[in-house]
């Protein structure tokens, strides 16, 4: 089964209608279940609005793949299942965010491998075809990593606040307007 997620804040209609059409245009031939957070209807796959963490992780188990938004949830939740995943960022230009940031998050993890990333719907039938063929690199680091760069980071902050008064600007450069 391929799982599609759109996360649970906002309905993505363009990724669920380009797996709907890919699904009714036979390029996918498992079974397909969506999550789609209200929006369009599919009618060539099964579909619920929401589920509850419990439902979606035994979802996110069950499935061979995962197709979803580029939201960090759903590509966390694939990358710590190592499920082969396909995402197609929110865009800007759609009214689908208020900025592109999940463009720069789906570049991100498909150039490290972990992933694979579609610009647009027109890309889905081909992008899902590539899917079904995918190994994702396997993550390394996981928490001890993430602790060590919050860790060396703070550090860093800690030792430039140790700087001294040099740093700051003298207090007439300040009262000019």
């Amino acid at each position: 089964m391929i799982l599609v997620t759109v996360g649970t804040q906002f309905a993505f209609d363009r990724l669920v209608r380009a797996v709907d059409a890919a699904v009714g245009a036979g390029v996918v031939c498992d079974e397909v279940f969506a999550q789609i957070a209200g929006g369009w209807r599919p009618v060539n796959m099964a579909w619920v609005d929401f589920m509850d963490s419990e439902e979606f992780s035994a979802k996110v188990a069950e499935a061979s793949a995962i197709i979803g938004h580029a939201g960090i949830g759903t590509i966390l939740a694939a990358l710590e299942a190592y499920k082969p995943t396909l995402v197609m960022p929110r865009m800007k230009r759609y009214g689908e965010v208020v900025n592109d940031h999940q463009v720069a998050t789906a570049r991100e993890f498909a150039a490290r491998g972990y992933l694979l990333a579609a610009s647009g719907a027109e890309e889905m039938p081909e992008m899902i075809k590539a899917l079904l063929e995918f190994t994702p690199e396997k993550r390394t680091g996981g928490d001890a990593a993430i602790v060590a760069r919050v860790k060396s980071f703070l550090e860093a902050v800690s030792m430039a606040g140790q700087a001294g008064p040099d740093r700051c600007l003298p207090r007439d450069s300040m009262d000019q307007t």
